[in-house]
């Protein structure tokens, strides 16, 4: 018998009906977290894995223990100012931890700060004049821009013609492979006696 492909067929009858779903859901969410970003917390940057695309960037779980400690900000704070936190990630390179560390200074000088209480603010809140005029952000927090490197196409020079990419890669591999037999030849050379006849072995 033919499958029943009848049966499994998806319906998209009610497509405006959902569409007004969708709308009402994303206005509640936004009333539900107000004054906070309807995005949600504030991400780092971070390069995607493997060599094909290794060279784009995209939002990242959370910042590091370092990225905080740099930016100068407590990380029993950070969550609860907007700011994710990953205790598993590690920084690889100087230059990430300088750009999610600057991503989190440029964030908390465009922070707005609501005191807990309002009769009673506390160090570091917002004042008065700056809370009434915040407006809450309905669009990405700080969006990732990706950045290319603007090098141009060039003619090849004669030395790096004469170069072998191959044969300077092969070198390497032979230079770590090679590392502990060179040690022990040049221990057995060091305990030679000097006339050429190496000691013997017990």
């Amino acid at each position: 018998r033919a499958k029943q492909w009848y049966q499994r067929r998806v319906r998209g009858f009610n497509q405006a009906g959902k569409k007004k779903r969708r709308r009402t859901k994303r206005m509640e969410k936004a009333k539900a977290v107000a004054p906070r970003p309807v995005a949600g917390l504030l991400r780092p940057v971070v390069h995607c894995q493997t060599i094909r695309y290794n060279a784009r960037v995209r939002a990242g779980r959370g910042f590091t223990l370092d990225e905080l400690k740099a930016a100068g900000i407590n990380k029993k704070q950070a969550l609860s100012i907007g700011i994710a936190v990953d205790h598993r990630r590690k920084n690889r390179s100087q230059e990430s931890l300088q750009a999610n560390v600057l991503r989190l200074k440029e964030y908390k000088s465009r922070l707005i700060l609501f005191p807990r209480k309002a009769s009673k603010p506390k160090k570091g809140d917002s004042t008065q004049a700056e809370i009434d005029v915040a407006t809450q952000l309905t669009g990405p927090v700080l969006p990732i821009k990706q950045t290319w490197s603007d090098t141009t196409a060039r003619a090849i020079t004669d030395e790096e013609k004469k170069q072998s990419a191959f044969q300077t890669m092969r070198m390497y591999r032979a230079n770590v492979r090679l590392v502990g037999v060179r040690e022990k030849r040049a221990k057995e050379a060091a305990e030679d006696d000097g006339l050429g006849v190496k000691k013997k072995k017990k």
